[in-house]
């Protein structure tokens, strides 16, 4: 396996810089298997998931909130600074990432657009490319962050968001991530209820969304690539409904790593840095609602390991058959046992 199997020509013009309205009204790639050497597929929209899903299936998703995690600072001597913050660590510290984060020195205090002093430059992770900084005086983080930060959308959107809750999913609840669940953005309080009077249950993980969401692969080899860990949650109800469920339904890669997480490990909360890749023995979900991703991503790895090649096949006919990609783009439904 080589990190060159995840690439593909990305077109920006295919990149979607605005989100579709209404949400559901994105479209959908169905994956209906392969027979003979072709794929089968059909278009439809995420609004017709009802239709498309069978009663009895269990939709899984991630209600992680989005942090405004991005801080558009200064240092003392005049320069520009951004940090982009990730998670907390004990008392004000949190890891981020830094620009310039290695040109900063430890102690170095940097200050937000009224000239007051904000964070303090700690310095970086061993053996990482994040930092720690730690926020000064005695106002809440939270409060800081909704004062001053901005949405951390990705930096192929170029394009300004009119609403920031547009990067939120609908049913959002803690916030701690600092990059969205992306599927979960297709979802409607309306397509809920009709999920539910379709027979379909509708149940809550959460996994905060952290650096590897957005993060490249580098090396070689993929398998050698450093996952960073991120805390996850499952109810104990929860869980048991996954367990009976005649279909697991996942909605986005975040949700497939917290069912696969608590089955391979046991554990209903707590770190992952599970790295699913081809070979992975899956445990209990069997289709996945994920939007299209970034090339020699871990994502599109973990979309390698649950459908095999076919992927290409798929996103070459999402291509020419125009579909708006990556965060604010369109989206696929891709079942692991289709043959």
């Amino acid at each position: 396996m080589r990190t060159s199997d995840f690439d593909y020509d990305l077109p920006e013009a295919r990149i979607a810089q605005v989100p579709c309205e209404p949400r559901d009204a994105a479209r959908l790639l169905v994956d209906r298997g392969a027979s003979s050497g072709s794929i089968a597929y059909e278009h439809r929209n995420v609004h017709d998931l009802p239709e498309i899903c069978r009663p009895g299936d269990l939709l899984v998703i991630n209600d992680t909130r989005v942090l405004p995690a991005r801080l558009q600072l200064a240092r003392r001597s005049g320069g520009r600074a951004e940090v982009l913050v990730l998670e907390a660590g004990n008392d004000r510290q949190w890891t981020a990432l830094v620009r310039p984060g290695g040109r900063l020195k430890p102690g170095e205090v940097l200050v937000d657009r009224d000239g007051h002093d904000t964070v303090m430059f700690i310095g970086r992770v061993e053996e990482s490319d994040t930092f720690v900084v730690e926020f000064l005086g005695d106002e809440p983080v939270a409060s800081i962050l909704d004062r001053i930060g901005q949405m951390p959308l990705p930096p192929y959107i170029t394009a300004s968001v009119d609403h920031p809750d547009r990067y939120q999913t609908v049913y959002a609840r803690r916030p701690a991530s600092a990059a969205a669940p992306t599927a979960g953005l297709h979802i409607t309080p309306e397509l809920l209820a009709r999920l539910g009077e379709s027979s379909i249950d509708v149940v809550r993980v959460e996994l905060v969304v952290g650096l590897d969401t957005f993060k490249p692969v580098s090396v070689d080899d993929p398998r050698d690539h450093l996952i960073h860990s991120e805390s996850f949650q499952v109810d104990e109800q929860v869980m048991d409904k996954i367990m009976s469920a005649e279909r697991v339904v996942a909605v986005g890669t975040t949700s497939v790593r917290t069912i696969e997480t608590a089955f391979t490990t046991g554990r209903l909360s707590g770190r992952t840095d599970l790295f699913i890749h081809r070979g992975y023995d899956w445990k209990r979900v069997d289709v996945m609602m994920t939007n299209f991703h970034m090339p020699r991503t871990t994502l599109l790895v973990m979309i390698d390991a649950f459908v095999g090649p076919r992927w290409r096949d798929l996103y070459d006919v999402a291509l020419d058959s125009e579909y708006r990609f990556l965060s604010f783009g369109d989206a696929m439904l891709l079942d692991r046992h289709a043959s």
